[in-house]
C-alpha cells in the first residue's frame, strides 16, 4: 500500500489525449487486465459483450451532462454551474475570482446572477433573476485538457447514449463507448451518479489520507436494486458507478437516494463491485487511485504502460480498460 500521491504518477506523451471522438463509439481499443494473474491483452470495445459470464449484470450511469459552462461577453465573466441548492440558486466556479466577490451582479445567460455567497473552498453560491436556459446559452462543460472550446459535435458525442438524468457537469466516460447495439445485448441497469467537478480536481495533499472527497448525488431505483442483488457478479461501467455501489453498507440494495464522498484508495477491499470497465484516467487522480485499489497498484500502472507503447487514446474521448 502506498499512501504518496506521486506513486499514482505516469508519463504521458501529449499525442496520447484524444480531444476528439471516434467517428464510431464502439471502435474504441480496449485493454483487460486479468486481476488474478496480472496478465493484459489487447482487444476491441466490441468483444466486450464476450467477456461477460452468465449471472452477470451490468451498471451503467445514466447522468446526463447539463450545459454547465455560461459566458458573459460584457464582463468576460465565465460561471461554471455545479448544481442547483434551492430555488433559482446554483452553487458554482467562477472566473475571475475578483470580480465576483458577494453581491457581484453579473448579466449572464440571458438574465442576471448575483453572487450571495462565497464558500470556503472559493466556490460561489449565484442566484439567477429567472433560471438561466441551458440549452440556449449554456456550453458543454469539455475537459480542460482538450485545449479547445466545446463545439457542435461534443452536444452528442460528449453524452452517453443512454443519458436520462440531466444533473452532471462531466460525462460519465466509461459510458461514452456503448451503442442501443451493445445495450441490446447485455444485461444491464441504469443508476445515477451526478458527477461534479470535483472528479477531476487534483489532490493537493501529500498523502492520500488527507485528501477531502467531494460530495455528489445518486440514486438507485427499485428495479436497478432488484436486478444487482440478483447478479452473481457485477460489472460496473465506471468509477462513478463503483463509487455507487461501494456507498451503501446494507448486505441488500434497495431503492435510495442520497449523497456520497466515499473515496476509494488501496487497500480499499470492494464489496460489490466485481468487475470494471473504465476509461485511462490522469496521473495521480482519484480515479487512478480507485481503479489502482480494484486491480493494485503495480498492475495498473503496468498496464498503463504497456497502454502507452502501444499508443492507446486517453481520457474522456479515449480508449478503456476492462478489468475481470
Amino acid at each position: 500500500m502506498s499512501d504518496c500521491v506521486t506513486d499514482y504518477f505516469y508519463e504521458l506523451p501529449q499525442e496520447l489525449i484524444a480531444s476528439r471522438p471516434l467517428a464510431r463509439r464502439d471502435a474504441s481499443r480496449m485493454l483487460v487486465l486479468d486481476r488474478a494473474s496480472g496478465q493484459v491483452s489487447h482487444r476491441m470495445f466490441a468483444d466486450f459483450p464476450g467477456f461477460l459470464r452468465p449471472g452477470d449484470h451490468v451498471v451503467l450511469n445514466n447522468s446526463r451532462v447539463i450545459r454547465a459552462r455560461l459566458l458573459s461577453p460584457e464582463t468576460h465573466i465565465e460561471i461554471f454551474l455545479l448544481e442547483p441548492c434551492g430555488d433559482r440558486r446554483w452553487k458554482c466556479l467562477t472566473k475571475p475570482g475578483k470580480k465576483t466577490r458577494v453581491g457581484a451582479a453579473v448579466p449572464i445567460a440571458g438574465t442576471e446572477a448575483r453572487v450571495v455567497e462565497v464558500l470556503p473552498d472559493g466556490e460561489r453560491v449565484v442566484e439567477f433573476a429567472r433560471e438561466p436556459d441551458l440549452e440556449k446559452f449554456g456550453h458543454m462543460p469539455v475537459p480542460p485538457y482538450f485545449n479547445r472550446d466545446s463545439d457542435d459535435s461534443d452536444d452528442e458525442r460528449y453524452q452517453t447514449v443512454y443519458a436520462a438524468v440531466p444533473g452532471s457537469v462531466a460525462a460519465p466516460t466509461a459510458g461514452l463507448h456503448f451503442t442501443g447495439d451493445v445495450l441490446a445485448r447485455i444485461p444491464h441497469s441504469f443508476i445515477t451518479l451526478h458527477v461534479g467537478a470535483g472528479t477531476f480536481r487534483p489532490v493537493k495533499t501529500g498523502s492520500i489520507k488527507d485528501h477531502v472527497m467531494h460530495e455528489e448525488r445518486y440514486g438507485i431505483s427499485a428495479e436497478a436494486a432488484e436486478a444487482l442483488n440478483a447478479a452473481s457478479r457485477i460489472v460496473a461501467v465506471g468509477t462513478t458507478a463503483a463509487r455507487v455501489l461501494e456507498s451503501r453498507g446494507e448486505t441488500t440494495l434497495s431503492a435510495c437516494s442520497g449523497r456520497t464522498d466515499i473515496f476509494i484508495y488501496p487497500p480499499y477491499e470492494f464489496r460489490r463491485t466485481g468487475a470494471l470497465l473504465t476509461n485511462f484516467h490522469l496521473p495521480c487522480s482519484t480515479l487512478l487511485m480507485l481503479v489502482c485499489a480494484f486491480a493494485g497498484r503495480g498492475p495498473v500502472l503496468r498496464a498503463y504502460q504497456e497502454a502507452i507503447r502501444e499508443n492507446y487514446r486517453f481520457y474522456s474521448y479515449g480508449d478503456c480498460m476492462l478489468i475481470i
